[in-house]
């Protein structure tokens, strides 16, 4: 039976400082009985509020609201900030990042009006980290850097140890894990050096998720342990749920189904404690998933339908269409292969709605974005200094006028006069156009790599998830052929049914290999050619040769590799498309001068000329890439003489 993976990833908020958790409610409480109505009084509310915060959320929100009322009253806008700031994290945790984004945009305001750079810094950072939880990654990028160019001024170890946490959840959600690691590792030293105990629970916690995500589940174990004795020793609840969902995650991957069914019940009580429906779905989830790997069919259907219930209801969609594929392989496991194929298709319309949702997140590379608009700024300085010389001369020639009386020695001044402008205007015209040219390249630049980022990750997401629901599901329903016993026409239709499984899984690795291939990520372009290139000819469409000299000799950067590998691939998908041709050629040079492709096939060739007024995206793409590198493009070809292209890049 197909094992479900659970990930629960941590929520984080950077505050400007951070009170003790071990501090008790109650005393505080008996402080605030006797507590005048001044700025020491806010600082308590929120003392209060983040000792309640674990535990008991919309106290500790009762709270925060009265030291905002407090704060505006006397006008102390370091209450405010402090108010807005913890508000705003308390809808972070509770996942309704609307609320929070406004509440971290308004302490964002009264951090600037402070002056405090300090503040403005955690703030930026607050409001990148909420970008990062609702998958804007381009917007929380920006943010996150703004945040920490002054954070890196003036941030204390214990800021900076969450600015690393935030970077490794930031890596980790976008699946570079080795990265995420190493900004984790650095956090938990910091923080244990600073013994600051709450952080060291949250940074373990993290960190565990990425240890999980390298398959390093000893370690993933090992760090939630110690997370769940601190979070116990200090009473936090919320903590204490997270730790053993994560615990009851690893212990499925390692195979100890009552172990982590433990866990997953101690997690529902924990969040039905705290009021938090999606983490009651997915605890939930979790329990109907150790009841079917222990057999225990009914237990585990209703466990999974209060699972959907909630998700439904809250419009969990990604929990929603987990739980319906657990409903599924229950349903097949009890023989009725009817329903279980009706939650199939349920789940896999869901399934598409939330593929088109992803690839439809724009993405862009944020450096180039700021080359692109520093070029801008240049610009305007360069037309605003245009601008003075126009003036200048003008006040030249009218100081000329009045100091020489001869309209000879006028003349002659306007023409030198004239001839100097005329220089200065071409060599600045001259330098706007350079840095146009420069721009509309780092803007092409930011598309490219945009484009193959988004190839990458659509390519991860539609074979770690898509694909591994798929190959659960034909895993699920060859388990069960071996233990059924069909009559013959429900035999045919079950195999039919993994026929076209296997299709599907075909069709999915085909798509999510033409996006990034894995060869070219792992071995290099000369490797990831020379597949490609065998792939064509072992379908029989083409034979189609592969040849290279001086590529493997030297490492060709990830970026380059990509987009040569895109060019090549275009050119050979033409010669399938329409040259009729019966054999072609791919090869790559690479020498002092640079790297030339050549691609040639022996096919009804075409007028060139017509070629020139094409406007296929095809061929524009090619043409854009090669301009990119600033490379020469050379087509020979004509009706029935077959067609060469050659491309030199000096790279």
């Amino acid at each position: 039976m197909n094992k479900i993976i659970l990930v629960i990833a941590m929520l984080l908020a950077v505050a400007t400082n951070i009170w003790s958790q071990t501090r008790k409610s109650d005393s505080l409480l008996l402080r605030l009985s006797t507590a005048k109505a001044d700025t020491n009084k806010v600082l308590l509310l929120c003392a209060i509020s983040d000792a309640l915060e674990n535990n008991d959320p919309e106290m500790a929100k009762a709270y925060l609201h009265q030291a905002g009322q407090l704060s505006r009253a006397l006008r102390y806008d370091r209450g405010e900030y402090k108010y807005l700031t913890l508000y705003g994290n308390s809808f972070l945790m509770q996942g309704n990042f609307d609320s929070s984004l406004y509440y971290q945009q308004q302490a964002l305001t009264v951090a600037q009006k402070m002056g405090d750079s300090l503040s403005i810094g955690v703030s930026l950072f607050n409001i990148g980290i909420n970008y990062r939880e609702r998958a804007s990654y381009e917007k929380a990028i920006d943010y996150c850097l703004q945040g920490l160019r002054i954070i890196d001024k003036l941030g204390t170890p214990v800021i900076e140890a969450q600015v690393y946490d935030a970077l490794q959840v930031l890596y980790y959600n976008r699946a570079q894990f080795q990265k995420a690691i190493g900004f984790g590792e650095k956090a938990i030293t910091l923080t244990r050096k600073e013994k600051q105990r709450p952080l060291l629970a949250k940074f373990l916690i993290n960190i565990s998720l990425s240890y999980q995500g390298v398959f390093q589940l000893d370690k993933a174990m090992k760090v939630l342990e110690e997370a769940l004795q601190i979070s116990q020793q200090l009473d936090e609840l919320r903590y204490t749920a997270i730790i053993q969902q994560n615990l009851a995650s690893v212990a499925l991957r390692l195979h100890n189904y009552p172990l982590g069914r433990k866990y997953a019940e101690e997690t529902l009580r924990n969040y039905q404690q705290l009021g938090s429906t999606d983490g009651q779905a997915t605890a939930l989830r979790s329990l109907g998933i150790f009841c079917l790997q222990q057999r225990k069919l009914a237990e585990a259907r209703r466990y999974a339908q209060q699972a959907l219930a909630l998700s439904q209801q809250w419009q969990y969609k990604v929990e929603e269409v987990s739980t319906l594929r657990l409903l599924s392989n229950i349903a097949y496991a009890e023989r009725n292969y009817e329903e279980g194929l009706a939650l199939d298709d349920s789940m896999n319309a869901r399934l598409e709605v939330l593929i088109r949702d992803i690839s439809s997140q724009p993405s862009a590379e944020l450096e180039a974005k700021y080359e692109s608009e520093k070029k801008e700024n240049r610009i305007r300085q360069l037309e605003a200094e245009k601008k003075v010389q126009e003036l200048s001369l003008q006040q030249k020639n009218t100081l000329n006028l009045i100091l020489v009386g001869s309209a000879m020695a006028l003349v002659l001044i306007g023409l030198l006069g004239w001839r100097n402008y005329r220089q200065q205007q071409a060599l600045q015209q001259k330098r706007i156009n350079e840095l146009q040219t420069e721009k509309q390249l780092a803007a092409t630049e930011a598309v490219l790599q945009g484009e193959e980022q988004e190839r990458t990750r659509l390519a991860k997401d539609l074979h770690d998830g898509l694909g591994g629901m798929l190959s659960g599901i034909k895993s699920s329903f060859n388990t069960l052929k071996g233990n059924l016993i069909m009559d013959h026409d429900n035999l045919r239709s079950f195999e039919r049914g993994i026929d076209m499984l296997d299709s599907s899984i075909s069709e999915m690795r085909r798509v999510a290999h033409n996006l990034m291939p894995e060869a070219l990520v792992k071995f290099g372009l000369d490797d990831a050619m020379r597949d490609f290139c065998n792939d064509i000819r072992l379908s029989g469409s083409l034979t189609l040769q592969y040849q290279s000299s001086g590529i493997a000799k030297g490492e060709i950067p990830s970026g380059t590799a990509i987009i040569i590998y895109r060019i090549v691939q275009e050119l050979v998908s033409n010669v399938l498309k329409h040259s009729g041709a019966a054999s072609a050629l791919v090869q790559l040079i690479r020498d002092e001068s640079g790297i030339a492709i050549t691609v040639e096939d022996d096919g009804k060739g075409f007028d060139i000329e017509r070629l020139q007024k094409a406007k296929g995206i095809g061929w524009s793409n090619i043409r854009s890439r090669v301009e990119y590198f600033d490379g020469s493009l050379d087509i020979q070809s004509g009706p029935g003489k077959g067609t060469s292209i050659l491309i030199e890049l000096p790279v």
